[in-house]
């Protein structure tokens, strides 16, 4: 089966990419597209460390330009990125404005073109209290649309597939790290600020710590030496 992949170049997007060349070992480098998106976050550099993923597992990797006006602290520079865990409300800033309704509209259209038979995202349970558009209604709802904006063209059972969506990001790093080919976590980036290290004290820098660690892992990630 064909899968277009949408790829941040974090741990989640990361996981399910392996997860898909994993279950569908052995298959064509062909068969498996990424997706990733520039759409002015101020952590571009993300986009670097998807690329570095596609390039190791030999898988084609297009990165597309929106060039959209999204308010956020994550693409707006002047406005400073939250401290602390995901739970504060504070990080309801780092949400962008319909941002997977968008990407997940553009990778549908890819698959369709290239009639491929899934559409695979990394959201996962812990991105519900703070992102309404990574709740399983939102994509179930999506894809509703999509199949009716669609209908007659592409792979008539094309379906969006989001592996981890009732899993916690423990749970991810757990599950990533005991694939035959496990995911090189090392080679993912997460944090908001894109500065040459993670800055280990926004949200995401937060949770990623707290996952390696609740998971039992060793963090190949370097911390800049004040996020600890």
């Amino acid at each position: 089966m064909k899968s277009v992949v949408v790829l941040s170049g974090g741990i989640d997007s990361a996981t399910a990419l392996y997860k898909v060349v994993n279950d569908s070992a052995p298959s064509r480098p062909e068969d498996v597209q990424a997706l990733s998106f520039d759409y002015g976050q101020r952590h571009v550099k993300e986009l670097t460390f998807a690329a570095g993923l596609c390039a190791t597992l030999g898988i084609r990797h297009i990165v597309i330009a929106l060039r959209i006006p999204l308010a956020s602290a994550l693409t707006e520079p002047e406005r400073e990125i939250p401290f602390g865990h995901y739970a504060h409300e504070s990080m309801q800033q780092t949400v962008v404005p319909n941002r997977n309704a968008i990407m997940l509209s553009i990778a549908w259209g890819v698959a369709v073109s290239e009639r491929a038979g899934q559409v695979v995202a990394g959201m996962h349970a812990g991105d519900h209290p703070i992102y309404p558009d990574c709740r399983p209604e939102f994509v179930h709802a999506l894809e509703h649309a999509l199949r009716l904006g669609n209908e007659g063209f592409g792979d008539p059972a094309l379906s969006f597939l989001t592996p981890f969506i009732a899993m916690s990001k423990t749970d991810i790093v757990r599950e990533g790290s005991a694939y035959p080919r496990p995911v090189p976590y090392a080679l993912t980036w997460s944090c908001y600020l894109g500065r040459d290290l993670h800055c280990g004290r926004c949200g995401t820098c937060v949770e990623r710590r707290e996952a390696f660690e609740r998971a039992g892992i060793p963090d190949p990630t370097e911390y800049e030496p004040d996020g600890r």
